[in-house]
C-alpha cells in the first residue's frame, strides 16, 4: 500500500501469523523490517522506519586516445562539400582527440590523392595553359603535361609537408577546428587566427610553424622543375604567401559556409 504524506501506514484485518514490512521509495534503498508475529485482534506498531539514500552505480569505459582519434578520422573522411569536394581537415568536434604521427600521414595521403583533388589539378593546369602562365613550359599537349605535373607535385608536396611531415615532427595538429558559435567577429578572429596558431598534440595553442615551413619547403622543391625563368627566392616567397592567403580564405569558408554545405558532419563545433 501507499503511505500517507507523513509516512504513516495502517494494515487492517490482518490474519494471525508472522510478518515483515518492506518499504520502497524512489531514490532510497529498500527497507525490510525484522520478522514479527501478530496474534488475533492484536494491534502491532512497527518501529520507526528509516530509509537510506540508494547507492549510485556508475560505469566508466576507458578507451585509448588513438582508438578515439581513429573513429573521428573515419568520420572526417566522409565529409564532402556538396557531397563531392573533400573536407577532411575540418574538425566539427571541437575537443577532438589528437592524432598520432601515423594517423597524420594516413589522413594526408587520403586527402591529397583523392580523385576529386586530382581532377582539380587538371583544371588548374588548364587555366595556366590558357593564360600561358610559366611560358617556359610551352603550349600544346607537352606544355599541358608539364603544367599538370608541376601542379600535381606542388599540391602533393605541400599537402604532405604541411599536413603530415612537419605536424608529425613538431607535434602539431593540422586540422581546422570549427567554432560555430559566438559573435560573427569572434568567429572571423578564430578563422584568421587559425591560419597562424594551431594546437599542439597536448592541446596547447602554438604558432603554426608546420604550415609555414611546409609551404616554404614546397616552394623550394618547385625550383627543381619550374622553368628557369620562374625559379629563385621569389618563387618560394610567392608560394608561401599564396599558401597563407589561401589558408585564411579557406578557414573563413570553413567557419561560415562549410557546415551547411558538407555532408556527414560529425559534430557541432564549440558549444
Amino acid at each position: 500500500m501507499l503511505s500517507a504524506a507523513n509516512g504513516e501506514f495502517n494494515f487492517t484485518k490482518i490474519p494471525a501469523g508472522s510478518y515483515l514490512v518492506v518499504v520502497n521509495a524512489k531514490g532510497f534503498a529498500p527497507f525490510t523490517s525484522a520478522e514479527f508475529a501478530i496474534a488475533v485482534q492484536q494491534a502491532y506498531e512497527v518501529p520507526d522506519v528509516s530509509l537510506s539514500i540508494a547507492s549510485a552505480n556508475m560505469e566508466v569505459t576507458v578507451r585509448p586516445t588513438e582508438l578515439i582519434a581513429a573513429e573521428q578520422i573515419r568520420a572526417e573522411e566522409k565529409q564532402r562539400l556538396i557531397g563531392v569536394i573533400p573536407n577532411f581537415y575540418t574538425s566539427y568536434i571541437y575537443d577532438a582527440a589528437p592524432l598520432t604521427w601515423k594517423q597524420k600521414f594516413s589522413l594526408a595521403a587520403r586527402g591529397t590523392f583523392d580523385p576529386v583533388a586530382l581532377i582539380g589539378v587538371g583544371f588548374g593546369a588548364g587555366i595556366e595553359q590558357a593564360t600561358n602562365a610559366y611560358a617556359g613550359y610551352g603550349q600544346g599537349a607537352a606544355g599541358y603535361s608539364k603544367r599538370y605535373a608541376a601542379r600535381f607535385v606542388d599540391g602533393r608536396s605541400s599537402d604532405l609537408l604541411t599536413h603530415a611531415v612537419f605536424p608529425a615532427l613538431l607535434h602539431q595538429d593540422p586540422r581546422y577546428y570549427y567554432q560555430g558559435s559566438g559573435s560573427v567577429k569572434s568567429r572571423v578572429v578564430h578563422a584568421v587566427r587559425s591560419a597562424f596558431v594551431t594546437r599542439s598534440d597536448s592541446g596547447r595553442p602554438v604558432f603554426n610553424s608546420s604550415y609555414l615551413l611546409g609551404d616554404m619547403c614546397a616552394g623550394a622543391l618547385s625550383n627543381l622543375y619550374y622553368p628557369k625563368a620562374n625559379r629563385g627566392a621569389n618563387l618560394v616567397s610567392t608560394n608561401a604567401a599564396v599558401g597563407l592567403a589561401g589558408r585564411v580564405g579557406t578557414n573563413l569558408i570553413r567557419e561560415f559556409l562549410s557546415k551547411r554545405l558538407t555532408t556527414n558532419v560529425s559534430g557541432n563545433g564549440r558549444l
